[in-house]
């Protein structure tokens, strides 16, 4: 925790942002940091320092929300991901101590700006509301992160001594909601703006706020209030691709009708691009080479047959989603020859060409518009208002080009949510964490290795050593 939750962490980096456009860097300097929190320049750029931290933890939430599920596996079976895909991941493994520091920074920084702005003068700090929204905004999504890979965390809203850092105890999962996610998130959506123009684009706005408030209320069962703030989404003028295959064009604008918040990478900008192309594709030379992909590629985050069988001959989703082979230039198809040193399939919802290895400009789509018509939907329908609820659900399956339902069941609607969102998401860190909260997960991994206990991830081990107080720090059972 001392690394973790000390102040020096906030300005001894270079600190940059995750928007594509307002990439910037702070100077490296000795200053105090009451000396670098004067003008709005300052609390943009501080802002800038916590969305970066979320650049590095998300080039590895696939783990958590995709490996972790039956839609996706570690076919090859290799080092973290192979545990993560078995539930054999030990709580010594870095992807965990990595996850709970990158998360950790990410809420100092959120503190310590949030600390600062409150007294800061609105005459000098013009955009005050929007710097502060930004920040609680980034600090509800990192501690909604926590508490679902860990469960109980500590609970830290201010900047911590040393000495207190070792007392903070982990916190209950429900407190955290009450008394920190779903209060920056109301708060932030007061207070952030629903759009922006120019280098701001790609930003936390209010609708950002909106929809990640309406899915923390659907993951607490308030079925209610996700309903009624996933209505408030619907109003504010966002609207599906015509075309789904858009969405994983590169070449074209991300920043469309059906964002809503993306973890942003930029290709060419000296490390602000993304890992996913390289992390996704196949060993495959002559695939490699088609796609024009510079670097090595790892063969992870490979799609199981389970999710080949769920799609629609018709689905236009499909071949993007999941596919066996490639179609060259004359229009032919190359399957990928079944090998013991690459994967047999893969996702191409993130390949792109790149000339940099490691440095791809496909983003991680946080949540998008077709999330939410399905969160809309799933809240409807448990509210009893079914037939309500089917118009939302039809529109991303007529997007999809498969036939719309008709009349359903409250129980069938459920289904029928629940297996298009596993269609419409895939790949983008969603199929675990839908397990978990509908209370599926173990009814459906147990024959992959789960035990009841594997809902949660394990604490890292190096911060229950630092700890050193199971009163107030214990491990999660079944991992002792």
């Amino acid at each position: 925790m001392k690394k973790i939750l000390t102040l020096l962490a906030v300005f001894s980096l270079l600190l940059t942002a995750c928007n594509k456009q307002f990439i910037e860097i702070l100077p490296v300097d000795t200053v105090t940091v009451d000396v670098l929190y004067k003008t709005d320049k300052d609390y943009q750029d501080a802002t800038i320092g916590v969305y970066s931290i979320f650049q590095d933890q998300y080039q590895n939430m696939y783990y958590f929300g995709d490996i972790r599920g039956d839609d996706v596996w570690d076919e090859l079976v290799k080092g973290t991901a192979g545990a993560v895909d078995n539930f054999t991941l030990a709580n010594d493994d870095a992807l965990l101590r990595d996850t709970w520091r990158n998360y950790y920074k990410a809420i100092t920084r959120a503190n310590a700006l949030l600390e600062k702005i409150a007294t800061a003068d609105a005459a000098v700090v013009t955009n005050k509301n929007r710097h502060t929204g930004e920040a609680e905004f980034l600090r509800a999504l990192a501690y909604f992160d926590l508490v679902r890979i860990f469960g109980d965390v500590p609970l830290v809203t201010k900047t911590l001594s040393i000495d207190e850092s070792y007392k903070t105890p982990r916190e209950k999962v429900d407190k955290i909601y009450d008394e920190v996610i779903i209060k920056d998130l109301l708060d932030a959506e007061a207070k952030l703006p629903a759009s922006y123009s120019g280098a701001d684009v790609g930003r936390a706005t209010k609708g950002a706020a909106k929809a990640l408030l309406g899915k923390v209320y659907l993951t607490r069962k308030d079925f209610a209030k996700a309903e009624a703030k996933l209505q408030e989404v619907t109003t504010l003028g966002y609207a599906l691709l015509p075309n789904w295959a858009d969405l994983w064009d590169y070449t074209k604008n991300e920043h469309h009708s059906e964002y809503i918040f993306d973890i942003e990478y930029e290709q060419g900008l000296g490390g602000e691009g993304s890992i996913y192309t390289n992390r996704f594709t196949p060993k495959v030379t002559s695939m490699i080479a088609f796609y024009g992909i510079t670097g090595s590629v790892d063969d992870q985050n490979t799609p199981h047959q389970v999710l080949f069988d769920l799609f629609d001959a018709k689905d236009k989703r499909k071949d993007i989603t999941a596919s066996k082979g490639y179609t060259d230039a004359t229009g032919k198809f190359i399957p990928i020859l079944i090998s013991s040193n690459n994967m047999s399939a893969y996702t191409r919802k993130y390949i792109v060409k790149i000339t940099t290895a490691n440095d791809s400009p496909a983003n991680w789509k946080v949540i998008r518009y077709a999330d939410v018509l399905l969160m809309y939907a799933e809240a409807l329908n448990e509210n009893g208002k079914t037939a309500t609820a089917l118009p939302y659900l039809n529109q991303i399956r007529t997007r999809a080009g498969v036939d719309p339902y008709t009349t359903l069941s409250q129980t069938d609607m459920r289904d029928k949510i629940a297996l298009e969102r596993r269609m419409e998401l895939a790949f983008e860190g969603h199929r675990w964490f839908d397990l978990v909260r509908t209370g599926q997960a173990y009814t459906v991994m147990q024959k992959y290795g789960m035990r009841p206990y594997n809902t949660l991830f394990p604490i890292p081990f190096a911060q229950i050593q630092l700890i050193n107080n199971p009163a107030i720090f214990p491990q999660n059972p079944g991992y002792n």
